[in-house]
């Protein structure tokens, strides 16, 4: 009997073991799916972005556009060098139960740089919206070209020295690939200062920043629809009030469950259980994508702008279908000097533009609610 119920019980074990590894090869397909999609949205929405405000786009000025570019970069990035790095540790059995490895800290190096810059290019578009609307006057002296391009230099330079520690293998602070997350994640528990240090220089002061400048812009939109009731403006800042609220909402909801599992990592020493810290992990890369919505598609300028780029590829494709070849197609220089017509035409529009906002109204009007 006592040998017949030992045999069971063994059976019984190695059921649920197996149990077990089904249930765990299922999820880590689910999440892998995941990642992949998530990485595809990324690519094609930022690609989609670079290609339109890499030229002119009406009301936007050359100064924004510089900045969004930083944003597009560092969102861009994500994408195309941490995910892949990530998803080749995880392919990589030694890599994957190897700890505090040195591919891992250059992967987590890189991670946390590339998100920093993310970060911080949001707070540099709140900063260069507020000047611009409420210091519309002053915008050309305070924001000159040279001054923003150091602000995007410092962008992307602050975070790799912020960074520095993570990228020295067995240094002050550890890494580990994370098998519920599917990436190399920093310990946060090895060095709890650096890692309180870490959300004290990035998070907070840029959460400070979007949320003071972006809710201030807001009750302007707000005030200036309740002085024009049923006016053309007043629809425009009612416009611009339904995309200013959604910028603080995506922010926080990508980037606050991240830093709470660092901090109760940090503090606890414990982590969270699976599924919550893969979606708390993986969350400020999918701000990489909800940033062209909310920065981007919400806006009718961009929306207009990449409808008519996409009328005349149909109109270039159309041409040669109906000729039957592309001899008459026009040379590259034709397109280039056309296209160099367009972008001027498109700059001096902008340009002009600009110039007008002299006035908070008109400047909410301009930079704000083109949507």
């Amino acid at each position: 009997m006592g040998l017949a119920r030992a045999v069971g019980e063994a059976g019984v074990n190695v059921t649920g073991m197996g149990l077990a590894r089904a249930v765990g090869e299922a999820d880590d397909s689910l999440k892998l799916w995941i990642i992949g999609v998530l990485c595809v949205l990324i690519i094609l929405g930022n690609v989609a972005v670079l290609l339109v405000i890499s030229s002119p786009v009406s009301g936007w000025s050359k100064n924004s556009r510089l900045v969004l570019l930083s944003l597009t970069g560092a969102d861009a990035a994500l994408a195309l060098v941490v995910i892949p790095l990530n998803l080749y540790g995880n392919s990589v059995r030694q890599l994957r139960d190897q700890l505090d490895s040195p591919f891992c800290h250059m992967v987590v190096f890189l991670d946390a740089s590339i998100l920093t810059s993310s970060i911080y290019s949001l707070a540099t578009i709140s900063i260069e919206r507020y000047i611009a609307v409420f210091f519309p006057l002053r915008y050309s002296t305070v924001m000159t070209n040279g001054r923003v391009k150091a602000l995007i230099a410092l962008v992307w330079l602050l975070p790799p020295v912020l960074s520095f520690p993570i990228s020295i293998p067995r240094g002050i602070v550890k890494v580990y690939f994370s098998r519920a997350s599917l990436i190399c994640n920093l310990d946060f528990s090895s060095n709890v200062a650096y890692s309180l240090l870490l959300t004290a220089f990035i998070f907070f002061p840029c959460s400070l920043i979007m949320t003071l400048a972006n809710f201030r812009l807001w009750f302007v939109a707000r005030s200036q629809k309740n002085r024009f009731k049923v006016s053309r403006v007043s629809r425009r800042h009612d416009a611009a009030s339904r995309v200013l609220v959604p910028v603080v909402i995506v922010y926080y909801s990508c980037w606050s469950p991240c830093v709470c599992n660092m901090i109760y990592q940090a503090l606890t020493e414990q982590r969270a259980p699976e599924w919550l810290e893969f979606v708390a992990l993986w969350l400020p890369c999918g701000n990489g994508f909800f940033n062209c919505i909310v920065y981007f598609w919400l806006n009718r300028s961009f929306r207009k702008k990449f409808q008519e780029m996409g009328q005349n590829l149909c109109r270039c494709n159309c041409f040669v279908a109906q000729n039957g070849s592309t001899s008459q197609v026009p040379d590259g220089k034709d397109i280039i000097k056309v296209w160099k017509q367009h972008s001027d035409t498109t700059a001096r529009a902008c340009s002009i533009s600009s110039s007008t906002c002299n006035l908070v109204s008109s400047s909410s009007e301009t930079i704000l609610s083109n949507t």
